[in-house]
């Protein structure tokens, strides 16, 4: 009986011992999980620490969000993406006067071009007119138009229109006849065309065919577009294999003027081939280009790059 006594005293001890140790253990073990559930806290809410906050807050899309978040990004990402090597593709190009020119995009850009209000100079998607350009000698030159209204689109800058005259004449004399359809256009006017092209086809779209206002070479009173007096295909793609197209593409040269948006170069000139649209450079000029098959930015070598242009 006393040995028994005994055995159940030592069980007693030994189950009382490791309740003992068991209860030590348990008491440890909660500071591990809060350790872990607070660290875990701290990676989903904390703020950046300060030497983050001046990349935060310095206006660059690309801080704050993460290398990979922009992996790509060529009008954020700062480095060797950006062709200046300027952080956040914020530097304007050179001449820019709005800061709103980016040859890498495409995009037209706010350079005001060199000796704008010459006969040679260049307008295109990269190289604007001054705003609120308006030639000082538009006249009315004396050659057919498929309206009878006497209306701004009938002008064009006087020596310009004096050349057009003679180009008119020399193609009736080969039995082809010409008639102006567009010549001269405002910055207002432009303006509206391209925002209307815009609401049609879209951005993309419209700036393929249409320059934005600023842009147009019909603000220069250089440029304007010629179909036959019947006025048929008029500034349409169906005017190109026209007699008057041909006869066009084959002289306009010998009076001063270029084809200036020719077929195969829409990644060059930035816009979609234009058989009808003329623009007066000069005889010196125009029979150089009519010789090397150049267009005005592969002379100036000031071609545009144009996203997408096919």
């Amino acid at each position: 009986m006393k040995n028994r006594n005994k055995r159940i005293a030592a069980a007693l001890l030994l189950a009382l011992t490791a309740w003992a140790a068991a209860a030590c253990s348990d008491s440890s073990a909660p500071g591990t999980g809060s350790a872990v559930n607070e660290a875990a806290g701290n990676v989903q809410t904390a703020s950046p620490s300060p030497s983050q906050d001046p990349v935060a807050n310095d206006g660059s899309e690309a801080a704050g969000g993460g290398a990979a978040a922009n992996a790509g990004d060529t009008t954020n990402a700062g480095g060797a993406a950006n062709p200046s090597g300027s952080k956040g593709g914020t530097d304007k190009p050179a001449g820019d006067k709005d800061g709103q020119g980016t040859a890498v995009s495409g995009q037209p850009s706010e350079q005001v071009a060199a000796q704008a209000d010459t006969v040679a100079a260049l307008i295109n998607k990269e190289f604007r007119l001054p705003k609120g350009y308006v030639p000082d000698d538009l006249v009315y030159p004396d050659i057919p138009f498929t309206f009878s209204e006497k209306i701004d689109k009938r002008k064009l800058r006087k020596e310009a229109a004096g050349a057009l005259e003679k180009l008119v004449a020399g193609a009736k004399k080969d039995g082809i006849s010409l008639a102006g359809v567009s010549g001269y256009r405002s910055e207002t006017r432009q303006k509206t065309l391209y925002d209307n092209y815009v609401k049609k086809d879209g951005v993309a779209a419209a700036d393929k065919y249409s320059a934005r206002p600023g842009h147009s070479e019909h603000q220069t009173g250089l440029a304007i577009d010629m179909s036959g007096t019947d006025g048929k295909c008029a500034a349409e793609s169906c005017f190109g294999g026209t007699p008057e197209a041909e006869w066009l593409a084959a002289h306009a040269a010998e009076y001063g003027f270029i084809i200036r948006y020719p077929e195969g170069k829409e990644s060059i000139t930035g816009y979609k081939y234009e058989p009808w649209h003329i623009r007066f450079v000069g005889k010196e000029l125009a029979a150089k280009l009519a010789e090397s098959g150049d267009t005005l930015e592969e002379y100036y070598g000031a071609a545009v790059p144009v996203t997408g242009q096919k």
